[in-house]
């Protein structure tokens, strides 16, 4: 299971990868896994505000339908539009191609409460037992 040193992660299994004020959020390969096939990515509106914790869009696989929760607050500033024909790019290349959305941060403190990649695999670890 491949789990990216340069990004953080959520204990609900959402990653963000931080440039700047900018910030790339997907879900990660465990998650992917889990989840099965992705038939179906909602995505949030450019422009929306979300909170850190709280959903800001929904991804439906063959076994069942779950919620997306924000890593980070920020303002919307990008949406992958390529998921919505061809989400099953989340799980072929889930740290790329398979991007969500793309915030601008509203406040990087956000960023202090996430799990880095060891305590991220260590969680998988503990999930998989």
């Amino acid at each position: 299971m491949e789990v990216p040193k340069d990004l953080k992660y959520t204990q609900e299994h959402e990653w963000i990868r931080v440039d700047g004020k900018k910030a790339v959020i997907g879900i990660s390969e465990f998650a992917q896994e889990q989840l099965g096939d992705i038939v179906f990515v909602e995505l949030p509106e450019v422009g929306t505000q979300i909170d850190q914790g709280n959903p800001f869009g929904v991804v439906e696989s063959v076994k069942t339908v779950s919620d997306l929760y924000a890593p980070a607050g920020g303002k919307v500033t990008a949406v992958n539009k390529e998921l919505e024909t061809h989400p099953e790019q989340v799980n072929s290349s889930p740290y790329e191609n398979g991007w969500i959305i793309e915030i601008e941060l509203s406040d990087e403190k956000d960023l202090d409460s996430l799990l880095d990649a060891d305590d991220y695999s260590e969680q998988c670890k503990n999930e998989m037992e």
